[in-house]
C-alpha cells in the first residue's frame, strides 16, 4: 500500500483574488467561507481522508489570517475552558476534545506578497527540505474543490516512475456553444455539461528532484517555464479524473458551491452528510 503519511501537501494560497475583492480586501482568497468553513480547510480535510497528514501552506497576501486561523482551531472546535483561580497567566485550554479533530501538522510559510506560484513554491521547499525527508510531494491551489481519489493519483504517480504527475479534468462549459456550419448556426447548447479538452486541474504530485526546475524569483511561475519544462523533458503525465471539480474564481462560483454545501451533497465531505 502506497504510505501518504509521508507525502507533504503544499497549497499555494498567497495570491490576493482580485475577482472576489469583496470579501478579499479582508481575508486571503483560501480562507473564504463555503459554509462556515474555509475553502483551503475543505481542502485539507479532502487530502486528510486519504491519510495526509503534513500541510505546508505557502502564504502572502494578509499570511496572518490564515496563521490566527490555525493558532486557534483547537478553540474553535472545541468548548474551552479558562481557570485564573491558580493563576491569573494561565492559558485557556480546550475543554475535552473533539473526536473529529484533525491529526494533522500545518505549517504556514511566507513567501512573499508579490511572489508569483512557482516562487511560492520552491520557496517554502527550501524552508522545510531540511527538517524533512520525503521522496514525492503534493501540490495544489488553495482555492478548487475536487472529489479527486488521491491515493489513486499517488499510486499513479508512484508507478509511472516520472517526475511529476498532473491531474487532468475536462470542466463544466461557462457559456452556451454554437453548432456551426460555415456562418450559419445549425444548433445551440446552453452550457454543455463539460468541455471536450482536458485542462490542468490544479492536484499535481512531483518527485523531490521537481526542485530543480524551480526558481524562489518573484516572477517563476509554475504553470509556464517550470512544469513547460518538465513536460518538455519527457517528465510530465496525466492522470484523469471525471468526477466533480470546481474552482472558486469568482462570486459566482463560490455561491454555487455554497449551495452544494448547503444542499448536504457536497460531493468533497470527508464523511456523509
Amino acid at each position: 500500500m502506497i504510505q501518504s503519511n509521508n507525502v507533504p501537501v503544499f497549497i499555494l494560497a498567497g495570491g490576493l483574488g482580485t475577482r472576489l475583492s469583496e470579501e478579499t480586501h479582508l481575508k486571503p482568497k483560501p480562507m473564504l467561507e463555503v459554509g462556515d468553513i474555509p475553502i483551503l480547510v475543505h481542502i485539507m480535510r479532502w487530502y486528510y481522508r486519504f491519510g495526509f497528514n503534513d500541510f505546508v501552506v505557502c502564504a502572502g497576501y494578509r499570511s496572518w489570517e490564515i496563521k490566527k486561523f490555525f493558532l486557534n482551531y483547537e478553540f474553535r472546535k472545541n468548548n474551552i475552558v479558562i481557570d485564573h483561580r491558580a493563576a491569573l497567566d494561565s492559558p485557556p485550554s480546550p475543554l475535552g476534545r473533539n473526536k473529529e479533530q484533525e491529526n494533522w501538522r500545518v505549517r504556514v510559510i511566507d513567501t512573499g506578497l508579490e511572489t508569483m506560484t512557482g516562487g511560492r513554491v520552491a520557496r517554502a521547499f527550501d524552508e522545510i527540505c531540511g527538517q524533512d525527508r520525503f521522496e514525492d510531494f503534493a501540490l495544489t491551489y488553495g482555492d478548487g474543490l475536487c472529489d479527486i481519489d488521491l491515493g489513486r493519483e499517488l499510486s499513479f504517480h508512484k508507478e509511472h516512475g516520472k517526475t511529476g504527475t498532473v491531474l487532468g479534468v475536462r470542466p463544466s462549459a461557462r457559456f452556451g456553444v454554437l453548432e456551426l456550419e460555415g456562418a450559419k448556426v445549425k444548433g445551440f447548447m446552453e452550457k454543455p455539461e463539460e468541455q471536450q479538452a482536458l485542462i490542468n486541474g490544479g492536484f499535481f504530485f512531483f518527485k523531490r528532484d521537481f526542485r530543480k526546475y524551480l526558481s524562489t524569483g518573484e516572477g517563476c511561475i509554475l504553470e509556464r517555464e517550470p512544469v513547460e519544462k518538465l513536460a518538455g523533458d519527457g517528465g510530465l503525465m496525466m492522470f484523469e479524473h471525471k468526477g466533480f471539480w470546481q474552482p472558486m474564481d469568482t462570486q459566482r462560483d463560490k455561491n454555487y458551491l455554497q449551495g452544494i454545501w448547503a444542499s448536504g451533497k457536497a460531493p468533497w465531505r470527508p464523511e456523509p452528510a
